[in-house]
Protein backbone atom coordinates (compact mmCIF):
# COMPACT_ATOMS: atom_id res chain seq x y z
CA UNK A 1 0.00 0.00 0.00
CA UNK A 2 1.18 3.69 -1.07
CA UNK A 3 0.01 6.54 0.61
CA UNK A 4 0.13 10.01 -0.93
CA UNK A 5 -1.06 13.26 0.62
CA UNK A 6 -1.32 16.70 -1.45
CA UNK A 7 -1.48 19.30 0.30
CA UNK A 8 1.02 22.10 -0.83
CA UNK A 9 -0.31 24.21 -3.55
CA UNK A 10 3.23 24.62 -4.62
CA UNK A 11 3.73 21.06 -5.62
CA UNK A 12 0.89 21.65 -8.54
CA UNK A 13 3.90 22.19 -11.05
CA UNK A 14 5.86 19.56 -10.15
CA UNK A 15 2.91 16.90 -10.03
CA UNK A 16 1.82 18.52 -13.23
CA UNK A 17 4.93 17.26 -15.10
CA UNK A 18 5.00 13.65 -12.94
CA UNK A 19 1.23 13.08 -13.88
CA UNK A 20 2.37 14.26 -17.43
CA UNK A 21 5.57 11.85 -17.34
CA UNK A 22 3.66 8.85 -16.60
CA UNK A 23 0.68 8.99 -18.75
CA UNK A 24 3.33 9.08 -21.72
CA UNK A 25 5.01 6.09 -20.54
CA UNK A 26 3.04 4.11 -22.20
CA UNK A 27 2.57 5.37 -25.14
CA UNK A 28 -0.94 6.28 -27.33
CA UNK A 29 -2.76 3.01 -25.80
CA UNK A 30 -2.87 3.92 -22.36
CA UNK A 31 -5.25 6.35 -23.79
CA UNK A 32 -7.63 4.11 -25.22
CA UNK A 33 -7.96 1.52 -22.54
CA UNK A 34 -11.14 1.81 -20.61
CA UNK A 35 -10.64 3.29 -16.81
CA UNK A 36 -13.35 1.55 -14.61
CA UNK A 37 -14.21 3.84 -11.64
CA UNK A 38 -16.28 2.68 -8.73
CA UNK A 39 -18.96 4.18 -6.72
CA UNK A 40 -21.73 3.81 -4.56
CA UNK A 41 -23.77 6.70 -6.10
CA UNK A 42 -26.86 5.07 -7.46
CA UNK A 43 -29.09 7.08 -10.32
CA UNK A 44 -32.53 5.20 -9.63
CA UNK A 45 -35.72 7.09 -11.75
CA UNK A 46 -38.25 7.62 -8.82
CA UNK A 47 -40.97 10.67 -8.52
CA UNK A 48 -38.45 12.13 -6.66
CA UNK A 49 -35.91 11.92 -9.41
CA UNK A 50 -37.41 11.55 -12.71
CA UNK A 51 -34.26 12.92 -14.32
CA UNK A 52 -31.05 12.55 -12.55
CA UNK A 53 -28.93 13.91 -15.10
CA UNK A 54 -31.10 17.16 -16.12
CA UNK A 55 -29.34 19.93 -15.20
CA UNK A 56 -32.26 21.60 -13.92
CA UNK A 57 -33.22 18.82 -11.33
CA UNK A 58 -29.95 16.94 -10.38
CA UNK A 59 -28.06 18.72 -7.41
CA UNK A 60 -26.17 16.68 -5.75
CA UNK A 61 -22.07 15.66 -5.71
CA UNK A 62 -23.05 12.69 -7.56
CA UNK A 63 -25.12 13.37 -10.46
CA UNK A 64 -22.96 16.48 -10.78
CA UNK A 65 -19.94 14.40 -11.41
CA UNK A 66 -21.48 13.04 -14.57
CA UNK A 67 -22.81 16.50 -15.58
CA UNK A 68 -19.16 18.21 -15.80
CA UNK A 69 -18.09 15.31 -17.66
CA UNK A 70 -21.05 15.16 -20.20
CA UNK A 71 -22.40 18.94 -20.53
CA UNK A 72 -20.37 22.52 -21.24
CA UNK A 73 -20.32 25.42 -19.11
CA UNK A 74 -18.84 28.70 -20.38
CA UNK A 75 -16.43 28.45 -17.52
CA UNK A 76 -15.27 25.88 -15.65
CA UNK A 77 -13.48 25.10 -12.38
CA UNK A 78 -9.66 24.67 -12.51
CA UNK A 79 -7.44 22.39 -12.35
CA UNK A 80 -6.72 23.22 -8.68
CA UNK A 81 -7.16 26.75 -7.06
CA UNK A 82 -10.84 28.83 -6.88
CA UNK A 83 -10.75 31.05 -10.15
CA UNK A 84 -13.11 29.87 -12.92
CA UNK A 85 -11.26 29.51 -16.14
CA UNK A 86 -12.95 29.40 -19.81
CA UNK A 87 -14.74 26.57 -21.64
CA UNK A 88 -17.24 27.00 -24.10
CA UNK A 89 -16.27 30.32 -24.19
CA UNK A 90 -13.35 31.78 -24.95
CA UNK A 91 -13.75 35.35 -23.54
CA UNK A 92 -16.15 36.15 -20.33
CA UNK A 93 -15.83 39.57 -18.41
CA UNK A 94 -18.18 41.88 -16.50
CA UNK A 95 -18.77 44.98 -18.50
CA UNK A 96 -20.30 47.59 -16.32
CA UNK A 97 -18.67 49.33 -12.92
CA UNK A 98 -21.29 47.87 -11.14
CA UNK A 99 -20.91 44.30 -11.83
CA UNK A 100 -24.91 43.98 -12.82
CA UNK A 101 -23.51 42.82 -16.87
CA UNK A 102 -21.96 39.65 -18.00
CA UNK A 103 -20.51 39.30 -21.37
CA UNK A 104 -19.14 36.48 -22.69
CA UNK A 105 -17.77 35.14 -26.15
CA UNK A 106 -18.15 31.42 -27.52
CA UNK A 107 -15.82 29.41 -28.92
CA UNK A 108 -15.74 28.10 -32.56
CA UNK A 109 -16.83 25.13 -33.32
CA UNK A 110 -19.21 23.79 -30.78
CA UNK A 111 -21.63 21.09 -31.02
CA UNK A 112 -23.68 18.97 -28.99
CA UNK A 113 -23.21 15.46 -29.14
CA UNK A 114 -26.06 14.91 -31.62
CA UNK A 115 -24.46 16.67 -34.55
CA UNK A 116 -26.65 20.05 -33.42
CA UNK A 117 -24.77 23.36 -33.76
CA UNK A 118 -23.97 24.94 -30.24
CA UNK A 119 -24.75 28.69 -30.34
CA UNK A 120 -25.68 31.85 -27.58
CA UNK A 121 -29.15 31.06 -28.08
CA UNK A 122 -28.62 27.38 -26.65
CA UNK A 123 -27.00 29.34 -23.38
CA UNK A 124 -29.82 31.63 -22.89
CA UNK A 125 -32.32 29.16 -23.92
CA UNK A 126 -30.36 26.60 -21.11
CA UNK A 127 -30.22 29.98 -17.94
CA UNK A 128 -34.16 30.88 -19.17
CA UNK A 129 -35.16 27.43 -18.75
CA UNK A 130 -33.12 26.42 -15.30
CA UNK A 131 -35.11 29.67 -13.60
CA UNK A 132 -38.40 28.58 -15.37
CA UNK A 133 -38.67 24.90 -14.09
CA UNK A 134 -37.36 26.31 -10.56
CA UNK A 135 -36.90 23.06 -9.86
CA UNK A 136 -36.89 23.01 -5.25
CA UNK A 137 -34.41 20.43 -4.86
CA UNK A 138 -32.51 21.95 -8.27
CA UNK A 139 -29.35 24.51 -8.45
CA UNK A 140 -31.59 26.95 -9.87
CA UNK A 141 -31.21 29.29 -6.80
CA UNK A 142 -27.67 29.70 -8.06
CA UNK A 143 -28.78 32.09 -10.83
CA UNK A 144 -31.76 33.81 -9.18
CA UNK A 145 -29.90 36.75 -9.79
CA UNK A 146 -30.01 36.55 -13.29
CA UNK A 147 -32.92 39.20 -14.69
CA UNK A 148 -32.52 38.40 -18.67
CA UNK A 149 -30.14 36.85 -20.43
CA UNK A 150 -29.52 38.61 -24.20
CA UNK A 151 -28.29 36.23 -27.55
CA UNK A 152 -27.55 39.45 -29.71
CA UNK A 153 -25.19 37.04 -32.19
CA UNK A 154 -24.63 33.72 -32.51
CA UNK A 155 -21.61 33.72 -30.22
CA UNK A 156 -22.43 36.67 -28.08
CA UNK A 157 -24.33 36.11 -24.90
CA UNK A 158 -24.84 38.91 -22.49
CA UNK A 159 -26.34 38.29 -18.79
CA UNK A 160 -28.46 41.01 -17.27
CA UNK A 161 -28.09 40.81 -13.09
CA UNK A 162 -30.25 41.69 -10.56
CA UNK A 163 -27.61 42.94 -8.22
CA UNK A 164 -24.03 43.43 -8.65
CA UNK A 165 -22.40 39.48 -7.74
CA UNK A 166 -18.70 38.70 -8.31
CA UNK A 167 -19.15 35.45 -7.66
CA UNK A 168 -21.98 34.80 -11.11
CA UNK A 169 -18.41 33.66 -12.89
CA UNK A 170 -18.10 31.17 -10.19
CA UNK A 171 -21.95 29.84 -10.48
CA UNK A 172 -21.64 29.59 -14.74
CA UNK A 173 -18.82 26.90 -14.40
CA UNK A 174 -21.46 24.86 -12.30
CA UNK A 175 -23.85 22.48 -13.61
CA UNK A 176 -26.26 25.15 -12.94
CA UNK A 177 -25.20 26.64 -15.70
CA UNK A 178 -24.70 23.59 -17.93
CA UNK A 179 -25.98 24.23 -21.65
CA UNK A 180 -28.44 22.44 -23.31
CA UNK A 181 -29.44 21.60 -27.08
CA UNK A 182 -32.41 23.77 -27.48
CA UNK A 183 -34.33 21.73 -29.83
CA UNK A 184 -34.10 18.37 -27.50
CA UNK A 185 -34.33 19.74 -23.89
CA UNK A 186 -37.82 20.73 -23.17
CA UNK A 187 -38.77 24.63 -21.76
CA UNK A 188 -40.78 23.91 -19.09
CA UNK A 189 -40.12 20.22 -17.77
CA UNK A 190 -37.47 17.47 -17.64
CA UNK A 191 -35.79 15.59 -20.06
CA UNK A 192 -37.00 12.30 -18.02
CA UNK A 193 -34.54 8.81 -17.59
CA UNK A 194 -30.66 8.45 -18.19
CA UNK A 195 -30.02 10.12 -21.90
CA UNK A 196 -27.68 12.99 -21.92
CA UNK A 197 -27.43 15.16 -24.87
CA UNK A 198 -24.12 17.62 -24.17
CA UNK A 199 -20.99 18.85 -26.11
CA UNK A 200 -18.53 18.04 -23.08
CA UNK A 201 -15.66 15.85 -22.93
CA UNK A 202 -17.31 12.76 -22.63
CA UNK A 203 -20.62 11.59 -24.29
CA UNK A 204 -23.09 9.09 -22.76
CA UNK A 205 -22.63 5.43 -24.43
CA UNK A 206 -25.00 3.92 -22.43
CA UNK A 207 -26.52 3.64 -19.11
CA UNK A 208 -27.53 0.05 -18.09
CA UNK A 209 -29.51 0.10 -14.38
CA UNK A 210 -29.58 -3.39 -14.53
CA UNK A 211 -26.31 -4.38 -15.07
CA UNK A 212 -25.12 -1.84 -12.34
CA UNK A 213 -22.83 0.39 -15.02
CA UNK A 214 -22.72 3.81 -16.99
CA UNK A 215 -19.98 3.78 -19.66
CA UNK A 216 -18.43 7.16 -20.94
CA UNK A 217 -17.05 7.77 -23.90
CA UNK A 218 -14.49 10.61 -24.96
CA UNK A 219 -15.97 12.80 -26.99
CA UNK A 220 -14.13 13.42 -30.38
CA UNK A 221 -16.25 16.59 -31.07
CA UNK A 222 -15.40 18.24 -28.26
CA UNK A 223 -14.14 21.83 -28.58
CA UNK A 224 -13.33 23.35 -24.77
CA UNK A 225 -9.84 23.64 -22.76
CA UNK A 226 -9.67 20.18 -21.02
CA UNK A 227 -7.13 17.33 -22.01
CA UNK A 228 -8.96 14.38 -22.06
CA UNK A 229 -6.06 11.63 -21.13
CA UNK A 230 -8.69 8.56 -21.69
CA UNK A 231 -10.58 6.64 -24.36
CA UNK A 232 -13.82 6.01 -21.83
CA UNK A 233 -15.02 5.79 -18.37
CA UNK A 234 -17.00 3.02 -17.16
CA UNK A 235 -18.76 3.54 -14.11
CA UNK A 236 -19.73 0.55 -11.78
CA UNK A 237 -22.29 1.38 -9.18
CA UNK A 238 -22.16 -1.01 -6.00
CA UNK A 239 -24.52 -1.13 -3.51
CA UNK A 240 -22.22 -0.67 -0.45
CA UNK A 241 -18.67 0.20 -0.20
CA UNK A 242 -17.30 -2.91 1.23
CA UNK A 243 -18.10 -4.74 -2.10
CA UNK A 244 -16.71 -1.71 -3.90
CA UNK A 245 -13.26 -2.11 -1.66
CA UNK A 246 -13.33 -6.09 -2.53
CA UNK A 247 -13.94 -4.88 -6.78
CA UNK A 248 -10.71 -2.56 -6.18
CA UNK A 249 -8.89 -5.35 -4.44
CA UNK A 250 -9.00 -8.18 -7.34
CA UNK A 251 -8.79 -5.64 -10.27
CA UNK A 252 -12.62 -5.61 -11.51
CA UNK A 253 -12.32 -1.56 -11.06
CA UNK A 254 -9.57 0.84 -11.06
CA UNK A 255 -10.43 3.38 -9.02
CA UNK A 256 -13.19 3.89 -5.92
CA UNK A 257 -14.11 7.26 -4.49
CA UNK A 258 -17.24 7.58 -3.06
CA UNK A 259 -18.11 6.49 -0.81
CA UNK A 260 -14.77 5.07 1.07
CA UNK A 261 -15.72 4.37 4.78
CA UNK A 262 -13.40 5.61 7.79
CA UNK A 263 -12.32 2.15 7.98
CA UNK A 264 -11.69 1.38 4.98
CA UNK A 265 -8.77 4.28 4.93
CA UNK A 266 -7.30 3.11 7.69
CA UNK A 267 -7.48 -0.08 5.89
CA UNK A 268 -6.10 1.09 2.64
CA UNK A 269 -3.62 2.65 4.14
CA UNK A 270 -2.23 0.03 6.51
CA UNK A 271 -2.38 -3.15 3.75
CA UNK A 272 -0.08 -4.74 2.37
CA UNK A 273 -1.45 -4.38 -1.11
CA UNK A 274 1.27 -2.79 -2.80
CA UNK A 275 -1.15 -2.50 -6.30
CA UNK A 276 -3.47 -0.18 -4.67
CA UNK A 277 -2.78 3.33 -3.79
CA UNK A 278 -4.90 6.38 -1.85
CA UNK A 279 -4.28 10.04 -1.82
CA UNK A 280 -5.45 12.09 0.80
CA UNK A 281 -6.29 15.88 -0.14
CA UNK A 282 -7.83 18.50 2.05
CA UNK A 283 -11.55 19.10 1.40
CA UNK A 284 -14.20 21.79 1.71
CA UNK A 285 -17.22 19.12 2.61
CA UNK A 286 -19.17 19.99 5.80
CA UNK A 287 -21.38 18.20 8.06
CA UNK A 288 -24.07 19.70 10.41
CA UNK A 289 -27.29 19.62 12.57
CA UNK A 290 -30.37 21.65 11.26
CA UNK A 291 -32.87 22.77 13.10
CA UNK A 292 -36.15 23.89 12.93
CA UNK A 293 -35.95 27.41 14.32
CA UNK A 294 -39.63 27.23 14.98
CA UNK A 295 -40.33 23.77 16.23
CA UNK A 296 -41.67 23.01 19.62
CA UNK A 297 -38.51 22.28 21.07
CA UNK A 298 -35.29 23.38 18.71
CA UNK A 299 -37.29 26.52 19.03
CA UNK A 300 -36.02 27.19 21.92
CA UNK A 301 -32.60 28.91 21.59
CA UNK A 302 -31.42 27.45 24.60
CA UNK A 303 -31.89 24.19 23.86
CA UNK A 304 -29.82 24.56 20.35
CA UNK A 305 -27.13 26.38 22.36
CA UNK A 306 -27.26 23.75 25.24
CA UNK A 307 -26.20 21.27 22.39
CA UNK A 308 -23.87 23.82 21.03
CA UNK A 309 -22.26 23.31 24.53
CA UNK A 310 -22.22 19.98 25.13
CA UNK A 311 -21.63 17.93 21.49
CA UNK A 312 -17.26 17.28 21.58
CA UNK A 313 -16.39 17.37 17.83
CA UNK A 314 -13.01 16.03 18.54
CA UNK A 315 -14.40 12.78 20.09
CA UNK A 316 -16.64 12.57 16.91
CA UNK A 317 -13.73 12.58 14.35
CA UNK A 318 -11.47 10.90 16.39
CA UNK A 319 -13.53 7.81 17.09
CA UNK A 320 -16.34 7.89 14.28
CA UNK A 321 -13.99 8.64 11.42
CA UNK A 322 -10.29 8.11 12.72
CA UNK A 323 -9.40 11.35 11.72
CA UNK A 324 -10.39 11.40 7.86
CA UNK A 325 -12.58 14.91 9.52
CA UNK A 326 -11.50 17.60 11.08
CA UNK A 327 -13.49 19.49 14.09
CA UNK A 328 -15.93 22.33 12.51
CA UNK A 329 -16.47 25.09 14.33
CA UNK A 330 -18.30 27.48 11.59
CA UNK A 331 -20.19 26.95 8.18
CA UNK A 332 -17.05 28.24 6.20
CA UNK A 333 -14.50 25.76 6.30
CA UNK A 334 -11.20 26.02 7.19
CA UNK A 335 -8.95 26.94 4.06
CA UNK A 336 -11.35 29.43 2.74
CA UNK A 337 -11.10 33.51 2.87
CA UNK A 338 -12.53 34.50 6.30
CA UNK A 339 -12.77 31.48 7.80
CA UNK A 340 -13.55 32.07 11.89
CA UNK A 341 -13.68 29.96 14.62
CA UNK A 342 -16.82 31.12 16.20
CA UNK A 343 -18.56 28.33 17.60
CA UNK A 344 -15.68 27.47 19.65
CA UNK A 345 -14.82 30.76 20.14
CA UNK A 346 -18.09 31.27 21.58
CA UNK A 347 -19.08 28.01 23.54
CA UNK A 348 -15.13 26.69 23.96
CA UNK A 349 -14.48 22.74 25.07
CA UNK A 350 -17.64 20.87 25.83
CA UNK A 351 -19.22 21.80 29.19
CA UNK A 352 -22.30 19.74 31.10
CA UNK A 353 -22.69 22.56 33.88
CA UNK A 354 -22.35 25.16 31.24
CA UNK A 355 -25.53 23.57 29.30
CA UNK A 356 -27.50 22.73 32.33
CA UNK A 357 -27.16 26.19 33.43
CA UNK A 358 -28.34 27.57 29.88
CA UNK A 359 -31.17 25.36 30.05
CA UNK A 360 -32.26 26.47 33.79
CA UNK A 361 -31.73 29.87 33.39
CA UNK A 362 -34.62 29.36 30.35
CA UNK A 363 -36.34 27.40 32.59
CA UNK A 364 -36.28 24.53 30.82
CA UNK A 365 -37.05 20.99 32.51
CA UNK A 366 -34.30 18.54 31.55
CA UNK A 367 -34.10 16.04 30.41
CA UNK A 368 -35.06 17.76 26.88
CA UNK A 369 -36.59 14.90 24.96
CA UNK A 370 -35.64 14.90 20.94
CA UNK A 371 -35.37 12.94 17.59
CA UNK A 372 -32.71 13.26 15.57
CA UNK A 373 -32.67 12.65 11.96
CA UNK A 374 -30.37 11.13 9.41
CA UNK A 375 -30.40 9.80 6.00
CA UNK A 376 -29.00 5.77 5.60
CA UNK A 377 -27.91 5.85 2.29
CA UNK A 378 -26.17 9.10 0.76
CA UNK A 379 -23.49 10.13 2.90
CA UNK A 380 -22.01 6.82 3.74
CA UNK A 381 -22.41 3.76 6.18
CA UNK A 382 -20.82 5.90 8.85
CA UNK A 383 -23.53 8.31 9.05
CA UNK A 384 -25.02 5.95 11.36
CA UNK A 385 -22.14 5.44 13.76
CA UNK A 386 -22.04 9.54 14.13
CA UNK A 387 -25.96 9.81 14.94
CA UNK A 388 -25.68 7.06 17.35
CA UNK A 389 -22.30 8.85 19.00
CA UNK A 390 -24.37 11.89 19.36
CA UNK A 391 -27.21 10.36 20.91
CA UNK A 392 -24.57 8.85 23.36
CA UNK A 393 -22.90 12.54 24.16
CA UNK A 394 -26.05 14.11 24.18
CA UNK A 395 -27.86 11.13 26.84
CA UNK A 396 -24.29 10.93 28.93
CA UNK A 397 -25.22 14.56 29.99
CA UNK A 398 -28.55 14.00 31.70
CA UNK A 399 -29.88 16.73 30.06
CA UNK A 400 -31.09 15.18 26.93
CA UNK A 401 -33.17 12.55 25.73
CA UNK A 402 -32.31 11.70 22.63
CA UNK A 403 -33.34 9.20 19.84
CA UNK A 404 -32.39 8.82 16.32
CA UNK A 405 -33.83 7.86 12.90
CA UNK A 406 -32.97 7.40 9.97
CA UNK A 407 -34.61 7.48 6.22
CA UNK A 408 -33.82 6.76 2.60
CA UNK A 409 -32.69 10.00 1.10
CA UNK A 410 -35.58 9.63 -1.61
CA UNK A 411 -37.94 10.49 1.68
CA UNK A 412 -35.80 12.09 3.71
CA UNK A 413 -34.33 15.32 1.75
CA UNK A 414 -38.20 16.29 0.42
CA UNK A 415 -38.99 15.52 4.27
CA UNK A 416 -36.43 17.48 5.74
CA UNK A 417 -37.38 20.74 3.17
CA UNK A 418 -40.96 19.96 4.18
CA UNK A 419 -39.89 21.00 7.89
CA UNK A 420 -40.60 17.91 9.14
CA UNK A 421 -38.12 17.47 11.79
CA UNK A 422 -37.31 19.38 14.47
CA UNK A 423 -33.28 18.90 14.19
CA UNK A 424 -31.29 16.74 11.13
CA UNK A 425 -28.18 16.08 9.77
CA UNK A 426 -27.40 17.78 6.60
CA UNK A 427 -24.30 17.42 4.34
CA UNK A 428 -22.86 19.81 2.04
CA UNK A 429 -20.36 19.70 -1.13
CA UNK A 430 -19.53 23.42 -2.25
CA UNK A 431 -20.64 24.50 -5.63
CA UNK A 432 -18.00 26.40 -5.91
CA UNK A 433 -14.82 27.33 -3.60
CA UNK A 434 -15.79 30.62 -2.29
CA UNK A 435 -17.13 31.88 1.41
CA UNK A 436 -20.13 32.71 -0.14
CA UNK A 437 -21.46 29.58 -0.90
CA UNK A 438 -21.53 28.39 2.92
CA UNK A 439 -23.86 31.31 3.32
CA UNK A 440 -25.65 32.49 0.81
CA UNK A 441 -27.27 29.35 0.01
CA UNK A 442 -27.82 29.19 3.66
CA UNK A 443 -29.22 32.37 4.54
CA UNK A 444 -30.30 33.96 1.44
CA UNK A 445 -34.27 34.23 0.52
CA UNK A 446 -35.44 31.24 -0.54
CA UNK A 447 -32.30 29.16 0.41
CA UNK A 448 -31.45 25.37 -0.38
CA UNK A 449 -32.37 24.54 3.81
CA UNK A 450 -36.31 25.78 3.54
CA UNK A 451 -36.01 26.60 7.54
CA UNK A 452 -37.78 29.36 9.00
CA UNK A 453 -34.73 31.22 10.40
CA UNK A 454 -33.82 34.49 8.96
CA UNK A 455 -30.89 37.17 9.65
CA UNK A 456 -31.97 40.05 8.31
CA UNK A 457 -28.05 41.32 9.23
CA UNK A 458 -26.63 38.54 7.15
CA UNK A 459 -29.47 38.58 4.18
CA UNK A 460 -29.60 42.35 3.65
CA UNK A 461 -26.51 43.49 4.79
CA UNK A 462 -23.31 40.95 4.21
CA UNK A 463 -24.39 38.69 1.52
CA UNK A 464 -25.34 42.23 -0.74
CA UNK A 465 -22.08 43.56 0.16
CA UNK A 466 -19.84 40.55 -0.15
CA UNK A 467 -21.24 40.04 -3.61
CA UNK A 468 -20.31 43.37 -4.98
CA UNK A 469 -16.65 43.20 -4.03
CA UNK A 470 -14.28 41.62 -6.76
CA UNK A 471 -11.23 41.50 -4.41
CA UNK A 472 -12.60 38.35 -2.68
CA UNK A 473 -9.78 38.35 0.02
CA UNK A 474 -11.79 41.74 1.37
CA UNK A 475 -14.40 40.20 2.11
CA UNK A 476 -13.14 38.14 5.39
CA UNK A 477 -14.25 40.30 7.71
CA UNK A 478 -17.56 40.67 6.50
CA UNK A 479 -17.74 36.43 6.36
CA UNK A 480 -16.22 36.51 9.84
CA UNK A 481 -19.16 38.84 11.15
CA UNK A 482 -22.06 36.57 9.34
CA UNK A 483 -19.94 32.93 11.14
CA UNK A 484 -20.32 35.14 14.61
CA UNK A 485 -24.14 35.51 14.13
CA UNK A 486 -24.52 31.67 13.19
CA UNK A 487 -22.81 30.86 16.49
CA UNK A 488 -25.03 33.40 18.54
CA UNK A 489 -28.50 32.02 17.08
CA UNK A 490 -27.74 28.51 16.18
CA UNK A 491 -29.86 27.90 13.19
CA UNK A 492 -27.19 24.92 12.34
CA UNK A 493 -24.45 23.27 14.07
CA UNK A 494 -21.12 23.04 12.25
CA UNK A 495 -19.84 19.40 12.92
CA UNK A 496 -16.58 18.26 10.85
CA UNK A 497 -14.82 19.58 7.86
CA UNK A 498 -13.96 16.06 5.42
CA UNK A 499 -10.89 15.32 4.04
CA UNK A 500 -11.28 13.58 0.43
CA UNK A 501 -9.96 10.73 -0.47
CA UNK A 502 -9.57 8.12 -3.58
CA UNK A 503 -7.75 4.90 -4.18
CA UNK A 504 -6.79 3.30 -7.04
CA UNK A 505 -4.51 0.71 -8.78
CA UNK A 506 -1.15 1.16 -9.25
CA UNK A 507 -0.85 1.50 -12.90
CA UNK A 508 -3.83 4.66 -13.43
CA UNK A 509 -1.88 7.92 -13.29
CA UNK A 510 -3.77 11.31 -12.98
CA UNK A 511 -4.87 10.21 -9.63
CA UNK A 512 -3.66 12.89 -7.72
CA UNK A 513 -5.73 15.33 -9.68
CA UNK A 514 -8.99 13.24 -10.00
CA UNK A 515 -10.38 15.13 -7.34
CA UNK A 516 -10.35 19.11 -7.20
CA UNK A 517 -11.11 21.64 -3.86
CA UNK A 518 -15.00 21.08 -4.82
CA UNK A 519 -14.97 17.72 -4.37
CA UNK A 520 -15.37 17.36 -8.48
CA UNK A 521 -14.54 14.05 -9.84
CA UNK A 522 -12.20 15.28 -12.81
CA UNK A 523 -12.48 11.74 -14.68
CA UNK A 524 -10.79 13.39 -17.69
CA UNK A 525 -7.22 13.12 -15.57
CA UNK A 526 -7.23 9.83 -15.22
CA UNK A 527 -5.35 7.10 -17.68
CA UNK A 528 -3.47 3.92 -17.47
CA UNK A 529 0.24 3.81 -17.31
CA UNK A 530 2.61 1.54 -15.95
CA UNK A 531 2.69 0.01 -12.28
CA UNK A 532 5.21 1.64 -10.09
Amino acid sequence: MKRKTLALPALAGVLALLVTACGDSDGGDSQEATIAVGTTDQFELSKETPAPFDPAAGYDVSAWNVMRSTFQTLLRPPRSGTEPEMEAAKKCAFTDERGEQYRCTLRDGLAFSNGHELTAKDVKFSVERMLDIGFDSGPAGLLRNVDQVEAPSATEVVFHLKKPDATFPYKLATPAGAIVDSETYPRKSFKKGHEVVGSGPYVMESFEPGANKAVLKRNPDYEGTLEVRNAKVEFRFFDDSAKMEKALKNGAIDVMNRTISPEQVERLENGTNDEIDIVESSGQEIRYLVFDTEGPTTGKKAVRRAMAQVIDRKALVRDVYRRTAEPLYSLVPAGLTGHRNSFFNKYGEPDTDAARSTLEEAGITSPVELTLHYTTDHYGVTTEEEFKALKKQLNATGLFDVDIKGTPWKKFRPAAAEGEYDVYGFGWFPDFVDPDNFIGPFFEENGFLKTPYVSKEIRETIIPETRSETNRAATAESFGRAQDIVAEDIPVLPLWQGKQYIAARDDITGVEWALNDASVLQLWELSRGMAD
